[in-house]
């Protein structure tokens, strides 16, 4: 009899199981709509102007849900932060691990990637921009960020460390790491502001004539990279 009850319960169980894998898929699922909704509210509010009912509405989701997973405002937003953090480290490290061994693909790739569509968009740019301009006054922020850019920083650094060794070049690599990166930044910027010569093809082939510049015995002035122009 008490197997018998064991038996009949297996199912329940089973059943049980799967409503709490559910429930979870259920809620990243929807932690994911609030993120990309809030993401949209940054590009189009701006950071002070977006709200937890903007955030709401724009996910098609009950107000009562945003504060059930997020609790506040700025809870949201670093979930924002984290997600788009995540999302660029994944990209840029995906196009490293396809370029290969060599140095200089590898820095093409990395610079490629920066205007592929996925990432480099008006709106993802918007919603960055939101945060940079918070950046300075909420060291939550700064801490998330400082962490993860110093990584990306030093990938650079070292890469041009590489290609000066190859090339006998007489710059500095960590100099010339921070010269590339403000200069992506800044194509970024330009994107996001909608510059009428400025489009991510121009920016990646503005990209590509710095690594030419700077780089010549490793990249030729009309070097064509794929994958983000598409």
């Amino acid at each position: 009899m008490k197997a018998a009850a064991r038996e009949e319960r297996s199912p329940d169980a089973r059943s049980n199981e799967q409503e709490k894998r559910g429930r979870k898929a259920s809620k990243e699922v929807r932690q994911l709509q609030l993120i990309e909704a809030t993401i949209d509210s940054l590009a189009k509010r701006g950071y002070s102007e977006t709200t937890m009912a903007d955030v709401a509405d724009g996910a098609g989701l009950s107000r009562g849900i945003v504060n059930f997973h997020f609790e506040s405002k700025e809870k949201l937003l670093i979930a924002t932060l984290q997600h788009m953090y995540d999302e660029y480290s994944t990209h840029w490290r995906n196009a490293l691990q396809k370029a290969g061994d060599d140095p200089a693909r590898q820095l093409q790739a990395l610079v490629a990637a920066d205007f592929d569509r996925s990432i480099c968009n008006k709106r993802k740019l918007a919603a960055w921009c939101a945060f940079w301009g918070e950046a300075k006054s909420r060291p939550t922020y700064q801490a998330l960020s400082s962490a993860r850019d110093a990584v990306y920083q030093n990938i650079y650094i070292d890469l041009c460390a590489t290609l000066k060794q190859s090339g006998g070049y007489a710059f500095e690599p960590q100099v010339m790491a921070l010269a590339l990166s403000a200069m992506l930044e800044g194509l970024w910027l330009r994107l996001m502001m909608g510059t009428e010569d400025t489009t991510r093809e121009t920016a990646l082939q503005a990209a590509n004539e710095f690594l030419a510049a700077a780089f010549p015995r490793h990249f030729a002035p009309t070097t064509a990279v794929g994958g983000g122009t598409t």
